[in-house]
């Protein structure tokens, strides 16, 4: 026995250094996904796996699978027949309609889909049955490896109220709190008394910001207590909730683990996730700016002691908060896949799928600690499908009818699992993509970001990339001066879009004219124009032209120079060049030798435009001066009075109702619960005044701005 154990021992150093090798060349000769999947021939894991997930992530698992040789099975819902992930598997299953506890959470019919497919194998991705014990169970008793932890590691890191006393046997630094299950809002309002305001409620089986809330009262805590249960119950089927002490204006920074069934742990670096909204995560970042390698590899080792304190085997993700004396706190461990795993992978150049794979089969990892490199950073923005305007970011709903990733960018990795003609429901999260980019350090990488952002084409859904360009390019987050209060800090009003500075306003109206002249000469021209007779009058080369923009109007005159036009703007004169194929959503330009890329979202003969310009789209008005001067007699359309209604924010399901008909209601005052992509939302009323009508009940599906109630 001993030549076969020499035998695998040298294909796994052969296969260490090959993937060594690779490491230094991770962003630049990969391929785009800039990490390395180095497959031994040698070293057979299984021949086919189930990936019990939809979107991005069952995608990026197909991805290594097929490079590993692995044939792939999806599950679907019934709305997600025609999705990505199920035209990329080699099988697929449906496993229900469209509500996540009766397809993706369903543990009856995906188990069937296992039996009927002859899976080997599943990879849970992250959400849905990720940390599910029962689930784990149950494949282990029907003999399915779970690519993922054994059931005691999920179960015991899963429980928020254990992890943290485990945590704190292994020596692990933890926030102070309550130790015990909450059982009803008198009781969170007695513990939050004796812990002292701020507290962050939490659901005990919960993740990725679901079931949190902050209370910083007694009234707060009432309503924490309630929405944090009925989320909890909702997203994790375990209402079951913990209190502790919230560290207010910290540093979200988070450890990544990886371990094998041979009593190997290894700490792969840290990611910085502190850009946050509603407790999710928007922009990560590895390695971060804030941490010293001392601190790093104090953190890597408290992370590693917990993984071996429950005999961890898979990736896992344990997350601290961090205070600016670097002082940091266990917050959680999440027992999956992370979400933002891809700026780990770049920085390191593994591919923690196929680590996962490999662990769960049953084969040692092939690194020591002393492999672990930081080579580069990594940035990765959330594109969700969402409104930025709305407490920076509401759901929203659609068909994607144009889609273009930026893959010319140089460098840049983008996971996604929708295609142009993919419909966004309400019944899965808002996730567009992860866009991540690498560079050799991080001013190279953020530079890169800023480029993708302008380049990445969407339509068909409001998204919200204009507040990530917005982050990406604050004076506060290039210095790296941020903690999970950054949002509501750099924007106290909510987010309203770019602000122009005056040279800016200057390039926006500037690109409008050149525009609209260009789009003006393109319908003069007459298709075989030889066999016409000319055009009497003589062509134009300048044109007085009114552009307005929100309030302002301004006096532009625009001359032809070639490709270029020469723009007078406000007294300032400017050069605007471009190939101006309008026919193509990315429009590159160039403004006085500075190169922008825009995209006109809309025109129409009337001159009404809509530019993404730095991020934000623009509504903008051309025209001559003299439309401009008729103009001022067209009649205005009135806008319809909402005042005397309440509207849906946000398409989503009624939850709750808590008025009636003949009610009189305080401004301020709930009046019903709305859940969109698994969230609860308050909805309360903008004004006092008598209920009238009631538009909707407990379970109904409603569409943004649909009238929900009426005052009289």
């Amino acid at each position: 026995m001993a030549a076969p154990r020499a035998g695998a021992a040298f294909r796994r150093a052969i296969l260490a250094l090959k993937h060594a090798a690779s490491l230094s060349r991770c962003s630049f000769a990969v391929s785009r996904a800039l990490y390395s999947t180095v497959h031994d021939s040698y070293e057979p894991t299984f021949d086919k796996i189930l990936i019990a997930n939809r979107g991005e992530i069952a995608c990026r698992i197909m991805k290594t699978c097929k490079k590993m040789g692995i044939k792939t099975v999806a599950i679907h819902s019934d709305v997600d027949s025609n999705a990505v992930h199920v035209k990329m598997a080699d099988e697929a299953s449906c496993v229900g309609p469209a509500p996540s506890n009766k397809s993706y959470l369903n543990l009856d019919a995906v188990m069937e889909a296992i039996e009927k497919t002859g899976a080997q194998a599943v990879h849970p991705g992250y959400g849905f049955l990720s940390e599910n014990k029962d689930f784990a169970t149950r494949l282990a008793a029907e003999g399915v490896a779970f690519i993922g932890p054994d059931t005691h590691a999920i179960q015991a890191m899963g429980d928020k109220i254990q992890s943290k006393l485990i945590a704190k046997n292994a020596k692990v630094n933890t926030i102070p709190g309550y130790d015990g299950m909450v059982k009803n809002a008198d009781e969170a309002v007695k513990i939050a008394r004796e812990i002292g305001y701020p507290i962050m409620i939490k659901a005990s089986a919960g993740g990725g910001g679901k079931g949190m809330r902050i209370a910083w009262d007694d009234n707060e805590t009432r309503e924490g207590f309630r929405f944090s249960s009925q989320e909890a119950a909702s997203s994790f089927g375990d209402d079951r909730l913990l209190i502790e002490k919230f560290i207010d204006n910290p540093r979200h920074i988070e450890i990544q683990v990886i371990g094998d069934k041979h009593g190997n742990t290894l700490w792969l670096n840290e990611r910085e996730c502190s850009i946050q909204r509603r407790h999710q995560k928007v922009v990560e970042e590895a390695p971060s700016t804030f941490l010293d390698p001392e601190t790093r590899r104090a953190m890597g080792e408290q992370a590693v002691a917990l993984a071996k304190a429950v005999n961890y085997s898979s990736a896992g993700t344990v997350e601290f908060l961090v205070d600016a004396r670097k002082n940091f706190y266990f917050l959680e461990m999440n027992t999956r896949l992370q979400v933002e795993h891809p700026v780990t992978e770049c920085i390191t150049g593994l591919d923690l799928v196929q680590e996962m794979i490999r662990v769960a089969k049953g084969y040692p990892l092939c690194h020591k600690q002393a492999d672990i490199p930081i080579n580069g950073w990594a940035i990765e923005c959330r594109v969700y499908a969402e409104d930025p305007y709305k407490s920076f970011g509401l759901p929203s709903i659609g068909r994607l009818s144009q889609y273009e990733e930026p893959l010319l960018v140089p460098n840049v990795r983008v996971d996604s699992g929708i295609q142009e003609g993919s419909d966004i429901g309400i019944y899965y999260d808002p996730m567009i993509s992860k866009l991540v980019t690498y560079g050799a350090n991080r001013a190279e990488a953020l530079q890169r970001m800023e480029e993708a952002l302008d380049t990445y084409v969407i339509r068909g859904v409001t998204h919200n990339i204009p507040l990530l360009r917005e982050v990406i390019i604050h004076p506060r987050f290039v210095k790296g001066d941020i903690t999970t209060n950054f949002l509501p800090e750099v924007y106290p009003d909510g987010f309203k879009g770019h602000e122009l500075q005056e040279s800016e306003l200057k390039e926006l109206l500037a690109t409008a004219a050149s525009i609209y002249v260009a789009s003006l000469l393109k319908a003069q021209r007459f298709l075989r124009r030889s066999t016409r007779a000319p055009a009497a009058k003589r062509e134009e080369r300048s044109w007085e032209l009114s552009v307005q923009l929100d309030d302002g109007k301004h006096s532009v005159t625009v001359s032809q120079a070639g490709s270029s036009y020469i723009v007078e703007v406000d007294g300032k004169t400017l050069s605007v060049t471009s190939e101006w194929n309008l026919a193509l959503p990315l429009l590159p330009i160039t403004i006085d030798g500075t190169p922008r890329t825009i995209q006109c979202l809309h025109r129409d003969a009337a001159g009404n435009m809509k530019i993404q310009y730095l991020g934000t789209a623009y509504k903008v008005q051309v025209l001559t001066q003299l439309a401009a001067e008729l103009n001022k007699y067209m009649p205005e359309k009135v806008l319809e009075d909402a005042g005397n209604s309440i509207m849906s924010p946000m398409p989503g399901t009624i939850v709750s109702i808590g008025i009636a008909v003949g009610d009189e209601v305080s401004e301020g005052q709930e009046v019903c619960v709305i859940e969109a992509m698994k969230m609860q939302n308050s909805l309360i009323a903008t004004k006092s005044g008598k209920i009238k009508g009631i538009n909707c009940k407990p379970g109904d599906t409603v569409g943004e701005e649909d009238v929900l109630m009426e005052f009289e």
